[in-house]
């Protein structure tokens, strides 16, 4: 579990804007799927939700990890 989560900063410190862009993508794609309603999936807005806490989580983690 420690090598993982070593590897997984140092992945994160060299890419430092992925999460947010992860979760803008996540969101964009909500608003696509917003155009297709009737899916319990689209009505939750699960992929908005989603995409919201991992961008803002990726934000967070920007400059500790820089």
């Amino acid at each position: 579990m420690n090598e993982f989560l070593d590897k997984l900063s140092e992945f994160f410190s060299k890419y430092p804007g992925l999460l947010p862009l992860v979760g803008l993508g996540l969101i964009i794609l909500n608003l696509i799927l917003q155009l297709f309603p009737g899916n319990w999936f689209v009505d939750r807005n699960i992929l908005l939700h989603v995409g919201l806490i991992l961008s803002l989580l990726g934000l967070l983690l920007i400059r500790p990890l820089t």
